[in-house]
């Protein structure tokens, strides 16, 4: 499934496209279509599933050709997709349901985490003990055990055949910071080597706390970035704050982060030292009852 956020940005720089290319304002051309103005403003700005009938409409007004008006008509057809996390977004929490629905088709995922272990390759001990200590944080109908379902369903994305590639760069400070009890983290960080050292589109790196990135940069949030087969999809960033996600497509504010996650790998351990350091940090802290290694 494609990402219906990502296609309904798609739309709405489509729309934005043709609109300007015939030099119609959005007033006029809710005029021409009967259309109410909010709702041309609310495709725009990529906010609305779209209603196709008011797609055709404005492709009339603006006598598109065919193989345009296909392709637009086709990005709106997978802007109106419900994927599986509309139906618990309450339970599972909008910020994981709007993450879940980014990682739909894309290509390729990297992520800086600074402050916890990265979700897509968490164990399920791990996911628990945060969705519980994070409880105040989520909506009223928010539960855990959903959560942590929707987490499980989230993580397949790395499975699927043609899943996408999957690098995380992780801060040393949420490795040295237990988010979790001791044994817990220990099972969490032993995942962590061997998803690493056995699943090839998937890269683990260290950024040691002693480094100090180019430019003498220091990240201020964890951010994730995601692309996607088709060209002319934006590429989308996704900054982790205290309640929610904010998602950028602006080319002018996604650049930065594309800029830091290079100067951040500059800085990281190597994929195999990384995996070493996360053994070594493993073996200091007491095992999880009934693990045998």
């Amino acid at each position: 499934m494609i990402s219906p956020h990502v296609r309904r940005q798609r739309l709405a720089s489509e729309l934005i496209k043709l609109r300007e290319e015939h030099g119609y304002s959005t007033q006029r051309l809710a005029m021409k279509v009967g259309i109410p103005r909010q709702r041309i403003s609310q495709l725009q700005n990529g906010h609305l599933s779209p209603d196709l009938d008011d797609i055709i409409r404005i492709l009339d007004v603006f006598n598109v050709g065919e193989r345009r008006w296909e392709q637009i008509m086709a990005i709106a057809r997978d802007a109106q997709g419900r994927g599986w996390w509309e139906k618990y977004r309450e339970e599972m929490g909008p910020r994981q349901a709007l993450i879940a629905d980014l990682e739909a088709g894309a290509r390729s995922i990297v992520e800086y985490q600074m402050t916890l272990l990265p979700g897509l390759l968490q164990t399920p001990a791990f996911t628990e003990v945060r969705a519980r200590a994070d409880r105040g944080a989520y909506p009223e109908h928010f539960d855990p055990s959903r959560a942590l379902e929707a987490r499980a369903m989230r993580q397949r994305v790395l499975e699927r055949a043609g899943g996408p590639t999957y690098e995380v760069i992780i801060d040393e400070l949420a490795v040295r910071r237990h988010a979790a009890p001791p044994e817990v983290v220990r099972a969490q960080l032993d995942h962590l080597v061997e998803l690493g050292r056995h699943r090839k589109k998937i890269t683990i790196r260290i950024l040691p706390l002693s480094s100090s990135v180019p430019g003498h940069v220091v990240p201020r949030s964890s951010f994730f970035t995601y692309r996607y087969p088709d060209p002319g999809d934006p590429i989308v960033v996704a900054v982790d704050t205290l309640l929610a996600d904010d998602v950028l497509t602006d080319p002018a504010m996604v650049s930065p982060y594309i800029d830091l996650f290079k100067r951040i790998q500059q800085a990281a351990l190597s994929p195999t030292d990384s995996l070493n350091f996360l053994a070594d940090v493993a073996e200091e802290l007491p095992r999880y009852p009934g693990s045998h290694r």
